[in-house]
């Protein structure tokens, strides 16, 4: 059992409300970092000092929210209206179980039985806005007791794992992007680079990249590499279409995305890296979507940057599946590239 993806998967951190899984993370690399801060938007930095070999500052990034859900408002029979933290497909809400606020409240979130329907409402999605959050109460003042405007919602799941036909799978939630963080974790638990990196946990990137934008024009770094967990499109379709990136199949390298062209020279030095190593990759379809690199690539003057992600079924939902060879992928091919690096990779000729 990976006992780091666990805690950090079961722990609490939707966007904006990070501090759980903020204090866990701080707990968990005191010991392997030279100092560390919380800035004011509620990014965790941390700095390892390198050997002195380089004149160089890396930093890298994996951003430790989840989505979940806000209440937003508590009704006359002690109902929970809520509002979606961060994007949603409304058919993955329905009946899961959700802890709420500070004291964890647990509740389900429901809507009209199906005996109740009528007959052309069958074959229609319930939209979230339809739903509810149920924690018992029997009227307003009950469920104002437990809960109030504004707490955060978070979805149960417990962290399994399951020795699958050709692989190690992890089911859990939030994935997206604790593993990421676990796999930065394990970096900074190994030997001192060459040049001094510095780790941010970053927040709210599910809601527009925020945490990673501060962080980046407060620490100016020379490079960047950012952690994350991508969604795998590997399940069989009619279409005779090649998946994005598809479970099993090693470390995800991104050449382009919605919002950004990854550096070319750190791709290319991602894959050199690799392919060296035999450690598994592939690429990772050039398309829609982002990730933190797009916020960071534009701080400062302008930061070469790459990103390496898990490939993960069921993104934006409760529950989330990957693979743990390829988060192992990731640890080995981060960890094997950052010590690889040099200036003249990083800087343009």
């Amino acid at each position: 059992m990976n006992q780091l993806l666990q805690q950090l998967t079961e722990a609490v951190g939707v966007s904006g409300g990070e501090k759980e899984v903020r204090l866990l993370l701080r707990d968990l690399i005191a010991g392997h970092v030279d100092e560390w801060s919380v800035d004011a938007m509620g990014n965790l930095l941390a700095t390892k000092r390198g050997t002195g070999a380089m004149d160089m500052r890396v930093l890298v990034d994996a951003h430790m929210d989840e989505v979940g859900l806000l209440i937003s408002e508590i009704e006359s029979g002690g109902m929970l209206r809520f509002d979606t933290v961060g994007g949603f497909d409304d058919r993955a809400l329905l009946g899961k179980v959700v802890q709420i606020g500070p004291q964890k409240v647990i509740g389900v979130i429901g809507a009209r039985a199906i005996h109740l329907l009528k007959s052309g409402e069958y074959g229609k999605t319930v939209k979230a806005d339809a739903m509810r959050i149920d924690i018992g109460a029997k009227n307003k003042d009950g469920a104002a007791a437990k809960v109030k405007v504004g707490d955060y919602a978070a979805f149960v799941t417990a962290y399994e794992e399951n020795a699958a036909a050709g692989g190690r799978i992890a089911i859990g939630k939030a994935f997206d992007n604790r593993a990421g963080c676990a796999a930065l974790v394990e970096l900074l638990r190994g030997e001192r680079f060459p040049f001094d990196l510095v780790a941010a946990f970053t927040v709210q990137e599910e809601v527009g990249l925020r945490g990673a934008k501060i962080a980046a024009y407060s620490t100016r770094p020379d490079a960047a590499l950012v952690l994350e967990c991508t969604p795998a499109y590997d399940l069989p379709s009619e279409a005779d279409a090649s998946p994005n990136v598809a479970l099993g199949w090693g470390a995800s390298v991104y050449v382009m995305d919605a919002r950004t062209i990854q550096a070319p020279r750190l791709v290319a030095h991602l894959t050199r890296t690799a392919d060296a190593r035999g450690i598994a990759y592939q690429i990772r379809q050039p398309g829609g979507g982002g990730t933190n690199t797009g916020a960071i690539q534009r701080g400062a003057a302008g930061i070469p940057v790459a990103t390496l992600a898990v490939p993960g079924r069921y993104a934006h939902t409760p529950t989330m599946m990957i693979s743990l060879d390829d988060y192992d992928s990731v640890v080995r091919l981060a960890e094997a590239a950052l010590r690889g690096l040099t200036p003249e990779i990083v800087r343009h000729s």
